[in-house]
C-alpha cells in the first residue's frame, strides 16, 4: 500500500473529472468533451484522458449527463415482472432487453411476486432513478399512483394485463379465446371430466381463463362441477395437492386444464407420480422448457411471448420519440401446440 493511499476495503470517495483533468494536464471541460465523445477533441488528448481515467478508476455519472441533455433521458428503462425466475417472465425480459440493446438503452428488472405493495415501491424506486419508461406486469389493482409520473413524462406500457385506473398501452394474449381453445381440444379427445387448476381468480389472466374454461364447458352442455375447480395459485406444490384431489374423486377427472406454467409443471409431476400420465389427458397454458421432451410430451396453449415483449418494447420506444396517440391495447393471439398428453382420449388404461 502508498502512502496515503487508503486501506483495502475502506471508503474512499468516487474519482472526480477534476481530478482527471488535472492528471491529464487538461480543463475539465476537455475532459467533459471526452466523455461525451465530442468528435473534434484531438485524438492524442483523448488518449491522455482515457489513459488518467482508467489509473484513477474514474467513471462518468451518467444520471448527472442525462439532466445536463436537453432532453432529460438517461438511456434507461425499467421492467417490472411477477418473478424473473419464471420461464414467462425470462422470455419476455429478454425479448424487450435486446429491442433496448439496439438503441443503447439499458433495461432494470425486478420481481413483483404478486405483491401490489412491492410494485408500488420498485416503480417508484425506478422512476427516482429517472428511467425514461416503465414495462409493467401489473400485481396491482390500481395504477393511479403513476398518474403523476405519467403526466411529468414517464412512459408506460403494462404487459399481460391492462392497467386499472389509468390510462396508459398495454399488450396482452388472448387468454380467453386461448382457455377455450384448450378445452374444445380435450372435449374432442372424448372427455367430460375435465378439471380447471388455475392460480388464484383474483389475477386477471387467471380469470380471463377460467372465464373461457366455462365458456367451453357452456357451449357443449357440459354442467359445471366446482369439485373440478382449484384456483391453486402459481405454485408446483399447491397444484400437485390438486391434481391428486381432483383424480381421487368418486368421478374423478379424465383430463386435466392447468392455467399457468407453473401449475402444469406440478401437474404434470403429479400425473407421473401416480402412473396415470398416459390415461389422463393434459393441456397446460403457457410452454416451458422440456415440455417437448417428456413422455408424453405435454401439449400446451403457448402465447407468443416475443411478439408481446416486441410489441411492448416497441409501442414504449415510440413514445419516447414523441408519439402522442391515444392508449391502446393490443392483444397477441395464442396457438395449440399438440405434443400427445393432450390427445390421450378418455378411456385410455394406464400402465401397471
Amino acid at each position: 500500500m502508498t502512502q496515503g493511499e487508503p486501506p483495502s476495503g475502506a471508503s474512499r470517495s468516487r474519482p472526480t473529472m477534476r481530478e482527471v483533468a488535472a492528471l491529464a494536464g487538461v480543463a475539465i471541460k476537455t475532459v467533459s468533451r471526452v466523455v461525451n465523445e465530442v468528435p473534434t477533441v484531438d485524438p492524442a488528448i483523448v488518449a491522455r484522458v482515457r489513459d488518467a481515467a482508467d489509473r484513477l478508476g474514474y467513471r462518468p455519472n451518467l444520471t448527472a449527463s442525462s439532466l445536463r441533455r436537453g432532453d432529460g433521458r438517461t438511456s434507461m428503462i425499467g421492467m417490472l415482472v411477477e418473478d424473473a425466475a419464471n420461464p414467462f417472465s425470462a422470455a419476455l425480459t429478454r425479448t424487450v432487453e435486446d429491442a433496448a440493446r439496439e438503441r443503447g438503452v439499458l433495461v432494470l428488472v425486478g420481481s413483483l411476486d404478486e405483491n401490489p405493495d412491492r410494485e408500488r415501491e420498485l416503480a417508484r424506486a425506478l422512476v427516482d432513478r429517472r428511467v425514461d419508461g416503465l414495462v409493467i406486469v401489473p400485481a396491482g389493482h390500481d395504477h393511479s399512483y403513476l398518474i403523476s409520473e405519467q403526466r411529468s413524462g414517464t412512459c408506460l406500457v403494462f404487459v399481460d394485463r391492462e392497467p386499472s385506473l389509468l390510462d396508459a398501452d398495454s399488450v396482452v394474449s388472448d387468454n380467453r379465446q386461448g382457455a377455450i381453445t384448450a378445452v374444445d381440444h380435450l372435449l374432442k379427445a372424448g372427455h367430460r371430466r375435465i378439471a380447471y387448476l388455475g392460480d388464484r381468480a383474483t389475477i386477471s389472466t387467471a380469470a380471463q381463463r377460467f372465464d373461457g374454461y366455462r365458456h367451453a364447458l357452456e357451449l357443449a352442455h357440459i354442467a359445471y362441477d366446482d369439485e373440478l375447480v382449484h384456483h391453486a395459485g402459481a405454485s408446483e406444490a399447491a397444484a400437485i395437492a390438486a391434481s391428486e384431489r381432483v383424480l381421487s374423486l368418486p368421478d374423478p377427472a379424465t383430463a386435466l386444464f392447468t392455467s399457468q406454467n407453473l401449475v402444469t409443471i406440478g401437474a404434470v409431476r403429479a400425473l407421473r407420480t401416480l402412473g396415470l400420465e398416459r390415461s389422463v389427458a393434459h393441456v397446460g397454458f403457457d410452454d416451458f422448457p422440456l415440455a417437448d421432451i417428456l413422455s408424453p410430451g405435454v401439449s400446451v396453449i403457448a402465447q407468443d411471448t416475443e411478439q408481446v415483449g416486441r410489441t411492448a418494447a416497441e409501442i414504449l420506444f415510440r413514445r419516447l420519440d414523441g408519439d402522442q396517440s391515444p392508449a391502446r391495447t393490443v392483444t397477441v393471439p395464442t396457438r395449440l401446440i399438440e405434443r400427445g398428453s393432450g390427445e390421450i382420449p378418455v378411456g385410455r388404461p394406464g400402465r401397471d
